[in-house]
């Protein structure tokens, strides 16, 4: 079994880590440092064409997005890290589902900035909490189109800019469909490139 099959393997039904024991954890990380070892793309940042597009989280360690997911009634649905290389920015987009009719996104935009060949400067400048219904939302690529268009969303969207939001991302591992990235707060990310 190769070192990606034996990573999707071991994060296979962890819920993107929701509900990852302290033991799947230790196996998973295990597993990406070996895929970080021979990371196919040491110069990931130069490497557009890979980076470019919408990601999936299959896996995480950040609390911040998996408690997205503990409150009552609401689940998480997909989550989206969308990347625009041209224009330098970065969309997190969480869908949240529950109850009927009250599906949810939040979503936060952000610019980057290379520091070298593999980490990118995170500026975050708005974050967005809206229902899926009031939107219209029906795929990330038309919700970020609405973002640039200058839509404000109701009931909660607001600018981050004035506020001390950043941080930093190393791109570790780049393949032409998984990435892997660690953070400044020292959380884990797997995502797959979604086709088509």
């Amino acid at each position: 079994m190769s070192t990606k099959a034996e990573l999707l393997e071991a994060i296979a039904g962890k819920n993107r880590g929701l509900l990852a024991t302290e033991m799947d954890k230790v196996k998973v990380l295990s597993v990406v440092e070996q895929l970080e070892d021979h990371n196919p793309t040491p110069k990931p940042l130069e490497a557009k064409e890979l980076l470019e597009g919408n990601w999936r989280l299959l896996y995480t360690t950040s609390r911040e997005i998996l408690n997205i997911g503990r409150f009552p009634l609401l689940q998480l649905g997909q989550i989206y890290q969308c990347i625009r290389v041209a224009e330098a920015k970065i969309y997190n987009i969480a869908e949240v589902v529950g109850l009927p009719f009250l599906e949810g996104i939040v979503s936060v935009a952000a610019r980057f900035e290379p520091v070298d060949d593999r980490r990118v400067n995170v500026k975050f400048e708005r974050s967005i909490v809206c229902l899926q219904r009031i939107i219209n939302y029906h795929s990330v690529d038309s919700l970020i189109e609405q973002i640039e268009g200058g839509t404000k969303f109701p009931p909660l969207d607001f600018s981050l800019e004035n506020r001390d939001r950043q941080g930093w991302l190393d791109i570790t591992y780049l393949d032409e469909d998984l990435r892997i990235g660690r953070g400044n707060q020292g959380n884990v990310f797997v995502l797959a490139k979604e086709r088509g």
